[in-house]
C-alpha cells in the first residue's frame, strides 16, 4: 500500500476540530499532528481550506437484494463505489434469510455477493422465523463470524415479518450473545388490513402506499418493540425511523433510562409525502419506500433529535429499483418494489440542510454519519474518527463547493434520484479507503473486490450487566 500524506487540513472528530496533517501509511493513520514531514515517495494532497474527516459509514444498505420478485440494481460493486463519491467508505448491508432458510446458508450467499466490494463493508443478519437451528446459528455468527447485530422486521406480513414469539426469543439470545437487536418498526398486521382497505377505496396508485402505512403504525411498533427489549434488559436499535411518534417513543424511553439508539435515513429529512401525488406514476412511484415519506411537520422532529442525541445515526437505506421495475406494481401500490438510492447523496444533503442551517456543526455531523455508528456496532475507534492506528477511511470535505444532484450525474446504477434538482454546498472532494485515493476531483478510482468483510466483535460481560442495570431502575409495580 502507499503512502499518502494530507497537508493543511482542519481534522474534524466528533468531540473537536483542529489543523493537523495526516500521514497514512500501510492503509492505516500512522500519524496526526502539525507540519508532519513527507516519506520518501509519499503521495502529498494539499487540503488547504477544507476539513479532513473521517469516512462516512452507512448502516443501512440493501446492495443486490431480492426482493418483491425483483433484485435491486446496485450490486456491492457499483454500490460502494458510488459511496466513494459522496464520502462514504464502509456500509452495514443486510443479509435477509427466507423463511426457513438456515441463518449461515443465507450468510454464506450474501458473503459472496459481497466479494466484488469496493468498499469495506459488515452485515446485520434478520431473524425471520425461529427454531433452534436459528438459535444455533446466531451463536456461531457472533462467535465466528463477527456480526454483533440482527434484523427484525416488523412489517411485510407472509413473508418476512416477525412476530412477537420471533421477537422475544431472537431479542434474549441476541442479549445472551452481546450482540445487538435491530427493529424495521411497522405493525404488519394493520398495514396489511390497511393495503386492503385503501385498495377497495378504488386507490391503486403510489398515492395509496403512505395512506397504509401511517405514522401511528409505526409508532406503535416502535413502542412494542421498546417494551419487549425493556422487560427483557436488552439495548435496542430502530431502523429509519421517519415520524414523530416513533422518534418521540425513543425519546420516552431513554428519558427512563434505557438504552434505546435511533437511525434517521437523508430523504426523510427533506423529503415530504408530496412526492406521491405525482400525476406521472414513474416519478412517484420512485419515492416508494418503507417507511414512507412523511408529512413536514415530522422532519422537524427529526432533526431535533438528531440535535439532541435522542437519535444517533444517519442513513440511506439504499435499495436501488429503476422504472421497469417499479412498474410490477403499476394495478396495485402494494406490488411496486420498496427501495429508493442515495448513498452517494447522504453527507452531501445532511451536511447542506444541517451544518450550513446551523442545526449541526460539524463535529456534530460527524457524530452522525460516521462515529456514532462505529461506536454502536464495535467498529471504534478503526472506523469513525482520525486518530493515530485508525483505518485510513478519510474524506476530504471543502465547505464552499456546490452541485446540483441528478441522475444524469450520479454513480448509482438507479433510473432516479429522490433528491434530484437539489442544489447542496459541501462536497467530498477526495475520499481515502485503506489509505488509498479511490475518489479525487471527480475522478472515481474504486476497485472491484477491493473492499473488505469486517468482523464487528460482541459486546463485552458490561453489555449485559449494564441492560440489568438498567431494567433493575425501571419503576416497578407496588403490590397491593
Amino acid at each position: 500500500m502507499s503512502t499518502l500524506l494530507i497537508r493543511g487540513g482542519t481534522v474534524v472528530n466528533a468531540d473537536r476540530e483542529f489543523r493537523a496533517d495526516v500521514l497514512c501509511d500501510g492503509g492505516k493513520i500512522a500519524a496526526v499532528g502539525a507540519a508532519l514531514d513527507a516519506p520518501a515517495g509519499a503521495q502529498v494532497l494539499d487540503a488547504g481550506g477544507r476539513y479532513v474527516m473521517p469516512g462516512g459509514i452507512d448502516p443501512h444498505t440493501h446492495m443486490q437484494l431480492p426482493f418483491m420478485g425483483t433484485v435491486a440494481a446496485d450490486d456491492f460493486f457499483t454500490g460502494t463505489a458510488a459511496g466513494f463519491t459522496g464520502g462514504t467508505t464502509s456500509i452495514i448491508d443486510f443479509v435477509i434469510p427466507d423463511p426457513q432458510q438456515p441463518l449461515m446458508d443465507a450468510y454464506r450467499q450474501w458473503r459472496g455477493w459481497a466479494g466484488k466490494a469496493a468498499g469495506d463493508h459488515g452485515f446485520h443478519v434478520a431473524v425471520t422465523w425461529w427454531s433452534e437451528g436459528v438459535h444455533a446459528d446466531m451463536g456461531t455468527l457472533v462467535r465466528d463470524e463477527g456480526v454483533n447485530s440482527f434484523k427484525h422486521f416488523m412489517a411485510y406480513k407472509n413473508a418476512i415479518m416477525c412476530d412477537d414469539e420471533t421477537l422475544v426469543n431472537s431479542f434474549k439470545r441476541a442479549l445472551e450473545l452481546g450482540a445487538m437487536p435491530t427493529v424495521h418498526a411497522e405493525n404488519g398486521e394493520l398495514v396489511y388490513l390497511l393495503q386492503q382497505e385503501v385498495m377497495k377505496m378504488g386507490i391503486t396508485g403510489p398515492e395509496g402506499h403512505p395512506l397504509s402505512r401511517p405514522p401511528m403504525v409505526e409508532g406503535e411498533a416502535a413502542n412494542r418493540a421498546i417494551a419487549i427489549a425493556d422487560v427483557l434488559g436488552v439495548p435496542i436499535y430502530i431502523v429509519h425511523v421517519s415520524c414523530i411518534e416513533a422518534a418521540e417513543a425513543i425519546a420516552r424511553a431513554r428519558a427512563r433510562g434505557q438504552r434505546v439508539y435511533g437511525e434517521v435515513l437523508a430523504g426523510h429529512l427533506v423529503i415530504d409525502d408530496s412526492v406521491y401525488r405525482d400525476p406521472d406514476f414513474a416519478t412517484a412511484a420512485a419515492y416508494v419506500m418503507s417507511p414512507p415519506f412523511r408529512p413536514k411537520a415530522h422532519q422537524e422532529m427529526l432533526w431535533r433529535g438528531l440535535q439532541s442525541g435522542q437519535l444517533h445515526t444517519t442513513a440511506t437505506d439504499h435499495c436501488v429499483f429503476c422504472a421497469p421495475q417499479k412498474a410490477m406494481g403499476r394495478d396495485s401500490f402494494t406490488k411496486i418494489p420498496n427501495g429508493c438510492g442515495g448513498i452517494e447523496d447522504r453527507m452531501h444533503v445532511i451536511w447542506d440542510a444541517g451544518v450550513n442551517t446551523g442545526r449541526l456543526t460539524p463535529s456534530e455531523f460527524v457524530a452522525i454519519t460516521s462515529a456514532n455508528c462505529a461506536r454502536l456496532f464495535n467498529l471504534y475507534p478503526s472506523k469513525g474518527c482520525v486518530v493515530e492506528g485508525a483505518d485510513a477511511d478519510l474524506v476530504l470535505w471543502d465547505p464552499a463547493a456546490t452541485k446540483t444532484i441528478s441522475v444524469k450525474t450520479q454513480f448509482s446504477k438507479g433510473d432516479f434520484n429522490v433528491f434530484e434538482g437539489r442544489t447542496v454546498k459541501g462536497l467530498a472532494t477526495h475520499t481515502v479507503s485503506q489509505g488509498r485515493l479511490v475518489w479525487a476531483d471527480g475522478d472515481l478510482r474504486a476497485v472491484a473486490g477491493a473492499g473488505r468483510y469486517v468482523k464487528r466483535p460482541a459486546f463485552g460481560p458490561n453489555f449485559q450487566a449494564a441492560a440489568r442495570r438498567a431494567q433493575d431502575l425501571a419503576p416497578t409495580a407496588v403490590p397491593r
